[in-house]
């Protein structure tokens, strides 16, 4: 496995693979990995075994540009010499860790943004969050000419906005989603959940018990105001959790919906001391008997 450190590093690498032909799959991380994580680089890999193989690279980029001036940039968890461990032993080819200094150069001046997309929903917790997630993904996409990079569905508004991002600036890269990988209890995985303390890590699997009601209530025929009443009893259970949004949009685009007819986006956002829990779920109502 190769550890580049660095953009040169990375297209030295790159250029070695490329009289190959082969394809290259990224699958883009903030580090501090665990079995979330793997499951997007295993994803990655089936992908490059069904083309007959290729090279993998995960990079490793706490991006400073999606955090804003009173998140938790300096809190974010780093463990850099666990996850190489875990890469090598997934067969990672290359891993890609850049410091910002080399990411961004002095008097950098140009962002990517998917204007409407960028500014909803957990945008609008996070200003400028997803403006830097869109530009540093296409630095990723550009440093690492990959064919290919998976995502996971956990972050449902990122996924959305990179496939968005994509198509609009036709960049030929295929975008994988990867469904979200869970606790036992049904929390989702995440970087952050190492930070919560040990009672709020108790009381954040609420989050999925509110997803669950809400797809019961999805193929049981509730309509809008029902479905939102009980989400928001079920978070209110546990006093611990300070719900930030709860959103239900159309799933192919987030776009706003007045009624139930099609498959949906539940999006839940829940502050437990003062790490901000995300966590989604598309339900689908059942089929109308004819």
């Amino acid at each position: 496995m190769q550890i580049c450190r660095n953009k040169q590093a990375m297209r030295e690498c790159r250029s070695e693979w490329r009289s190959t032909v082969q394809p290259v799959a990224l699958v883009p991380t903030m580090g501090a990995l665990h079995d979330g994580h793997l499951t997007l680089v295993a994803r990655a890999r089936d992908w490059l075994n069904e083309r007959g193989g290729g090279k993998l690279i995960t990079s490793i980029f706490v991006n400073p540009t999606q955090f804003g001036p009173n998140e938790d940039l300096d809190k974010y968890p780093r463990d850099e010499e666990n996850d190489l461990r875990l890469l090598r032993a997934a067969g990672c080819d290359a891993v890609f860790m850049p410091s910002a200094e080399d990411v961004y150069r002095p008097g950098s001046q140009t962002i990517v943004e998917a204007t409407e997309l960028s500014r909803m929903l957990i945008g609008r917790l996070r200003p400028g969050h997803f403006r830097g997630m869109t530009t540093v993904v296409t630095k990723l996409f550009n440093i690492t000419d990959c064919d290919a990079a998976t995502f996971g569905e956990k972050d449902y508004q990122q996924l959305t906005i990179v496939r968005q991002m994509t198509a609009d600036l036709d960049i030929p890269v295929e975008i994988i989603p990867v469904p979200t990988v869970r606790e036992t209890d049904g929390l989702a995985m995440s970087s952050r959940n190492r930070r919560l303390s040990a009672q709020d890590r108790a009381a954040a699997p609420v989050l999925n018990r509110a997803l669950d009601r809400a797809q019961e209530l999805v193929e049981a025929g509730a309509n809008l105001n029902a479905l939102r009443r009980e989400i928001r009893k079920t978070l209110a259970a546990e006093p611990r959790g300070n719900v930030q949004s709860i959103d239900i949009r159309d799933a192919a685009d987030l776009s706003r919906i007045n009624s139930i007819t099609r498959p949906v986006v539940i999006l839940l956002a829940v502050r437990f001391g003062d790490v901000l829990l995300i966590d989604q779920r598309v339900a689908r109502p059942l089929p109308t008997p004819q």
